[in-house]
């Protein structure tokens, strides 16, 4: 039975995740970005969304979280979460031109979205 139970928790979590990552691709896409891929995949990291701003390339990281306890969506990006984008955005790049690139956040606390350019550096 607890199987079950972490299976429809896992569920609701995922289901919840994506449909916060629609909900940052529709508010991104009406304020002039273009999304390009969702969900990239490596070993090691993930990207949720990859957008375009006019030249620049942008790295997005969707963050849900329902209750503010332990800080909220922004206080759950932490330094390894970041290295993480970083790896991903690396191997995303591999064999593309060189073009300029940013990594934002859009944050989902409770009812409110907070989009967060230049979010953090490859380099923090």
């Amino acid at each position: 039975m607890f199987i079950g139970m972490q299976a429809k928790i896992n569920d609701t979590t995922t289901t919840r995740g994506r449909e916060a990552e629609t909900l940052a691709a529709q508010y991104l896409e009406r304020h002039g970005q273009r999304v390009v891929a969702r969900n990239f995949r490596v070993r090691g990291g993930e990207i949720d969304l990859i957008c375009r701003d006019g030249a620049t390339l942008v790295f997005v990281e969707v963050r849900l979280r329902s209750r503010s306890d332990f800080g909220g969506a922004a206080a759950s990006i932490t330094a390894e979460k970041r290295r993480r984008i970083v790896l991903a955005a690396s191997h995303y790049l591999l064999g593309r031109p060189p073009c300029d690139c940013r990594f934002d956040c859009v944050l989902l606390d409770g009812q409110r979205l907070e989009w967060i350019k230049n979010a953090f550096s490859a380099d923090s």
